[in-house]
């Protein structure tokens, strides 16, 4: 049986790891066991902020509505009430988008769920 040299196939797993870490600060971009590390360890912030971030950006939108309704002097919970017994399929990512960029729209649909 031949001998089989796994050099190259070293060389590729090392080089590959470390172009990932690219960028990284100090020895996690340059020596292969703490680039290993580094990645490991972004990897798991990375999963767990894909979803943070969808929690940060419905706590923005509550804000910018709840903002937008004290001109109208009613508060966040109880529109959202009023939202949910008219059955208006608008979600908060949308009516956020409306606060901010039409007034008299957002007025309109708040007039609507009052009445």
């Amino acid at each position: 049986m031949t001998r089989v040299k796994r050099g190259v196939l070293k060389n590729k797993r090392k080089s590959k790891i470390l172009k990932l870490a690219k960028g990284f600060r100090n020895a996690r971009s340059t020596k292969f066991k703490q680039a290993k590390q580094a990645l490991i360890r972004a990897g798991q912030h990375a999963f767990s902020h894909r979803r943070k971030k969808k929690r940060e950006f419905r706590k923005l939108w509550q804000i910018q509505i709840s903002a937008a309704l004290k001109e109208h002097n009613i508060s966040y919970s109880k529109f959202i009430d009023l939202l949910t017994k008219k059955e208006f399929s608008i979600n908060r990512k949308m009516l956020a988008q409306i606060a901010r960029e039409s007034k008299e729209i957002f007025a309109k649909i708040v007039e609507k769920t009052i009445k």
